[in-house]
């Protein structure tokens, strides 16, 4: 039965304030997840002594990696990834749409790999959503649009899988449970979990959204010390079935 796992890892930056991407990768493996989706993510980037974080996780786990920068600034990026080590192709990695004129907006973007699991092939993306409202509403009807998830490509099993900063009363999150059902709904899981802050989990902003081929057998959210320290985050896990 497949796991999925996705995860803000707050550039592997704990509450602590330490830097540790062993911790990070500890964490996830804990677990044992067969997909991994990963937000916040530093590849080369001074802050974070140069590391590529998203290669440093894959290999700890000995998984491959298909990583997106959603911002890149000379050689330095920072983004999303996903993580398997399933046989694995990228399908797509590239940016979604910002409103413009609004200072210190952080550019997005999404990762989309199909992933060979019990027979069948998987489409997973991953993505980190804005902070705006106006920005959230572009993005998520981008997921849907034909460059994405609408694309033909995109039919069959799929996941949809991060962090979208938004709760299950906005709209990005309303627009999104038209086409896909939230798997925490959908496994009728009351109350629901949530994940942030990671020391006190408040709210639900972390989501997998599930199309109708996925039947989810369980969600849980990790609560131990490593967990509550290793990022702002918990991680979201996801155990489902594929229906053929």
């Amino acid at each position: 039965m497949p796991r999925l796992l996705t995860y803000n890892v707050h550039r592997c930056v704990g509450t602590d304030r330490q830097l540790d991407v062993a911790r990070v990768a500890a964490v996830i493996a804990e677990h044992e997840p067969d997909i991994v989706c990963l937000q916040e993510l530093d590849v080369g980037r001074a802050r974070t002594g140069h590391v590529d974080q998203a290669g440093e996780i894959a290999r700890r786990l000995s998984m491959a990696v298909r990583f997106n920068p959603a911002m890149r600034i000379e050689a330095e990026e920072y983004g999303d990834a996903i993580l398997t080590p399933h046989p694995e192709t990228l399908v797509k990695a590239g940016p979604l749409p910002t409103v413009r004129g609004v200072p210190g907006l952080e550019p997005r973007g999404a990762v989309w790999a199909q992933i060979g699991i019990d027979g069948a092939r998987l489409n997973i993306v991953t993505t980190h959503l804005g902070l705006v409202p106006r920005e959230q509403r572009l993005q998520a009807a981008a997921l849907l649009s034909k460059d994405w998830l609408g694309h033909p490509d995109a039919s069959g099993p799929t996941l949809l899988a991060g962090d979208f900063n938004a709760t299950s009363i906005t709209r990005p999150y309303q627009t999104l449970v038209r086409k896909f059902a939230d798997c925490q709904r959908a496994f009728g899981r009351k109350p629901t979990l949530k994940t942030f802050p990671s020391g006190f989990p408040a709210i639900r902003i972390d989501h997998v959204f599930i199309s109708p081929h996925i039947r989810v057998t369980g969600v849980s959210v990790p609560f131990s010390p490593l967990a509550r320290i290793a990022s702002d985050h918990l991680p979201l896990i996801v155990d489902f079935e594929i229906e053929h």
